[in-house]
């Protein structure tokens, strides 16, 4: 006769091992040494690249948040100039945009000087960003409507 007093045993039908119900582990790979493909150096004579207009607006906002928020640090910082250029409506961006079409003009001109100097000039017929097909973005039909690629 069953006594309540002892132990139950349950016993599966296979042996049981803890790393069974787990997700398998990876073995770490074999290290393949590979040639060092290393960085090509920067010519310190490039022509620096133009700003946003957001970067504009930090350099100007930067010491006035650092002034009125003493405490907060770097991360904090970016933090709350970018919560105070969301906050600007169009009008007040506008300073900000201009300066940085006038800067993108500039780094095109120092580019395109830069690139002549070195014998290295962009053909005409080549363009400068890639092709939608390139980038993987489908274009949206020219009509607006849905057209059906297939032909009956």
């Amino acid at each position: 006769m069953f006594c309540g007093a002892g132990p139950i045993h349950f016993f599966l039908p296979i042996p049981f091992t803890p790393h069974i119900l787990t997700s398998p582990q990876r073995k770490a790979a074999e290290k393949v040494e590979k040639a060092p493909r290393g960085k090509g150096k920067k010519d310190p004579n490039a022509p620096k690249r133009a700003l946003s207009a957001y970067m504009f607006f930090s350099q100007d906002w930067r010491e006035r948040i650092k002034t009125e928020n003493p405490e907060a640090g770097f991360g904090e910082v970016g933090k709350l100039l970018g919560a105070k250029w969301k906050e600007l409506d169009d009008e007040e961006k506008k300073p900000y945009v201009d300066q940085a079409a006038k800067d993108k003009t500039r780094a095109e001109d120092e580019k395109n000087a830069y690139e002549v100097s070195l014998g290295v000039g962009r053909s005409k017929e080549v363009p400068l960003t890639k092709t939608r097909r390139q980038s993987g973005k489908k274009s949206a039909p020219a009509s607006g409507g849905e057209e059906d690629d297939e032909e009956d």
